[in-house]
């Protein structure tokens, strides 16, 4: 086992053999690692979760996250993984690393997760776009083999059928689970047959598939599909979990039930921000970070801490800025702050004083964090 400390967490890696690498796509391929006896318990996961992977790249040591397609019953780590570009360090990973190579793989983190409820009926809706697949896989073959009841939709998106990735396992999948499980195919950059299966995902493709897909329900002829949707999963890029996932809020779904996972840095709120606050000028902030301390004055409380920080030139460990990640999570230790969204804390960190600083607002005229959780 190798420790090392990663977007502002120590972080556990484990040497793992590669079992098996497939070419998929042009510019996509999987790895797949069995796992030793002994670490079976530190490799216990739940669907949607990720593994960072470090590896050597044009001479410097990369650490990237790759989501998994494995469900936890297949006892196995299975990455899918997007490249670039031919000179970008997934690309390295795909040529200098082959099946028998050892590479260090960090135990499973990340909150894309569904509690499992295998006595319930529950409809369950997926979005995603590109290798944005990789976590719903994971979540929809888990569904699948543990909820009996749980009817699964999912739309997916691609600019064309080359670029198509998982499409030989999405759709053993249906054929299995065909009285479960309906799979649409979306493209971008090609004709189809039906123009309807043209374009991207995005809001308005979202209003025609609730009225012509998710409309009439057997299961309830006074309902339709969409009204029983009971979450939803989006995965992709920024920009289009930001429109889904508005679209999905304003067609009637709670923001609680709606979970995505980003695929790329991401600047932008993902809901608007409705509050106003009373303005606080020369806000003084006082930080743990990696063991020492920090002290810094915010000019007002009218930007986010996170922003203000890197504005300062702080090194502050961030990934995402919109309340996803969780990479910026620290604890308040002093003072008061208004956390505008929360897609990643859990109901118990929250009381425990655990906070976003990307989607913190300061509201008292001093604030003390520790970013080392401790």
């Amino acid at each position: 086992m190798e420790q090392q400390i990663y977007k502002g967490k120590l972080t556990q890696f484990h040497r793992l053999k590669i079992a098996k690498k497939e070419e998929l796509t042009k510019n996509t391929f999987s790895l797949e690692f069995g796992i030793p006896e002994n670490l079976k318990e530190n490799f216990r996961f739940d669907a949607g979760q990720f593994v960072s992977v470090r590896f050597q790249a044009h001479g410097k040591e990369i650490i990237n996250d790759y989501s998994m397609t494995s469900a936890p019953y297949e006892h196995k780590i299975a990455l899918g993984i997007k490249m670039n570009s031919q000179e970008g360090a997934a690309s390295q990973l795909f040529q200098n690393y082959h099946e028998g190579d050892e590479l260090l793989i960090s135990e499973p983190g990340g909150r894309f997760t569904l509690i499992s409820k295998p006595s319930e009926f529950r409809t369950i809706v997926g979005f995603a776009a590109g290798i944005g697949i990789t976590p719903i896989l994971s979540h929809f073959k888990n569904i699948l083999h543990n909820e009996p009841r749980t009817r699964l939709f999912l739309f997916f998106g691609n600019k064309s059928s080359e670029d198509l990735i998982y499409r030989d396992e999405l759709d053993r999948l249906a054929k299995m689970y065909g009285d479960r499980l309906q799979i649409f195919y979306f493209f971008s950059r090609e004709k189809t047959a039906n123009s309807f299966f043209h374009g991207r995902l995005d809001d308005k493709k979202l209003s025609l598939i609730i009225n012509q897909i998710l409309h009439l329900d057997d299961t309830d002829e006074e309902s339709t599909i969409w009204d029983a949707v009971d979450e939803v999963l989006i995965c992709g890029k920024g920009e289009m979990i930001k429109t889904l996932a508005n679209a999905c809020y304003h067609h009637g779904i709670p923001k609680k039930n709606i979970h995505f996972e980003l695929f790329e840095e991401f600047n932008d709120d993902i809901y608007p921000v409705e509050k106003e606050f009373p303005l606080i000028e020369n806000v003084e902030l006082e930080f743990k970070m990696l063991g020492k301390e920090y002290s810094a004055i915010l000019p007002t409380n009218e930007e986010r801490i996170l922003q203000q920080l890197l504005i300062q030139k702080f090194q502050v460990p961030y990934s995402c800025k919109s309340g996803i990640c969780g990479s910026c999570e620290c604890i308040l230790e002093e003072g008061e702050v208004e956390l505008l969204e929360n897609e990643y804390l859990t109901e118990n960190e929250e009381e425990r004083g655990h906070i976003l600083a990307c989607m913190s607002i300061a509201k008292s005229k001093k604030i003390k964090l520790n970013f080392d959780l401790t």
